[in-house]
């Protein structure tokens, strides 16, 4: 063989390893996290790939982000399984007798840096399928913490005068309102009558939209009961007589199933309490009865009961309203001047 062609045919091995070493990973456009908008609410993703395998967790309109059960690329589409407990049965004091784990298919696509998805789920009583379609958009990497001793402040605002509900209305005008003033605090009050169908009490929030801001109210949680405060509609803060428990992402003070306090600084209950809340840049700081229980930590995505799952839009301050009694007063808010 003459050199010429043993030349050639390295040069040719040498463009073939290139081609090889430059093709794309399929999976490398889904890692990461992503906002979901849901009809009617929002959501989140994140898909990571941890020692060969892929990964991921999932919130779906309401309650904590839960790792999925099993997700898998099928050639363009991404694949995700996810189970939910349906109850059958309660006995006379309401605890389930029979449950039932039922699965739920995430199918999802991208179209130019957009996921496109549809869940798929069977009716409760197993007969028929419900789609529920959605679209995601990538969420960009988080900024470096702010320097919080650098930051300036406009004058502040007071957000509720003591007097009535001026400046604020229900999230959906169609629930039961169950706030209302007692003796200069603003109370939520969902009471269900016995004997009657229950009731869906709304959330309550401002009419104004805010972007980054410094947030201070004074809040009594009776005992039992629990409440949250939404961060422009996205990121709740949790209310919750949570007194004498351990440290935990849905105590008082968290950032409800996403950031656990490092402290417990919560009073008893039935006691006022003074709540202190920074967000800008998304990192979020939340100073309890004088402790700083959440120190300037990045937002990794919204939280469930999120009214959008759009993190760069102005939104409102918005108060849970359908879980138990909690009082308010003192609301007060610093919109951060950039």
């Amino acid at each position: 063989m003459s050199t010429k062609i043993v030349v050639a045919l390295l040069m040719l091995l040498s463009v073939c390893a290139g081609a090889v070493a430059q093709t794309p990973d399929p999976i490398q456009p889904w890692l990461g996290r992503w906002a979901l908008f849901l009809p009617g609410g929002a959501g989140w993703l994140e898909v990571r790939q941890e020692q060969g395998y892929l990964d991921a967790d999932i919130l779906w309109y309401g309650g904590s982000v839960v790792p999925v059960d099993y997700v898998a690329l099928n050639d363009e589409t991404l694949l995700i399984s996810r189970t939910r407990k349906i109850v059958r049965s309660k006995d006379a004091d309401g605890k389930p007798l029979r449950t039932q784990i039922n699965t739920e298919w995430l199918e999802c696509t991208l179209h130019n840096d957009m996921l496109a998805g549809t869940l798929h789920r069977s009716q409760d009583d197993g007969r028929g399928i419900i789609k529920t379609r959605f679209t995601g958009k990538k969420i960009p990497p988080l900024p470096p913490a702010p320097d919080l001793s650098k930051i300036k402040y406009a004058k502040p605002i007071t957000l509720f005068n003591g007097k009535d509900l001026t400046g604020w209305t229900l999230t959906n005008p169609e629930s039961v309102n169950g706030f209302k003033v007692e003796n200069g605090a603003l109370v939520n009050d969902p009471v269900q009558p016995e004997g009657r169908p229950h009731l869906h009490y709304g959330n309550l929030r401002t009419t104004a939209l805010f972007e980054d801001f410094k947030l201070k109210l004074q809040v009594n949680i009776p005992k039992g009961n629990n409440s949250g405060v939404y961060l422009r509609g996205i990121y709740e803060v949790q209310i919750y007589d949570s007194y004498g428990l351990p440290l935990d992402s849905h105590n008082m003070g968290a950032i409800y199933s996403r950031i656990t306090p490092s402290v417990a600084a919560e009073k008893p209950a039935g006691e006022w309490q003074d709540l202190e809340m920074i967000l800008c840049d998304r990192h979020v700081t939340v100073i309890l009865n004088e402790k700083t229980i959440i120190d300037n930590q990045p937002l990794q995505g919204c939280t469930g009961g999120a009214l959008t799952a759009d993190e760069f839009v102005p939104g409102p301050i918005y108060l849970q309203g359908d879980h138990g009694r909690v009082l308010y007063r003192n609301i007060v808010l610093w919109p951060i001047v950039k």
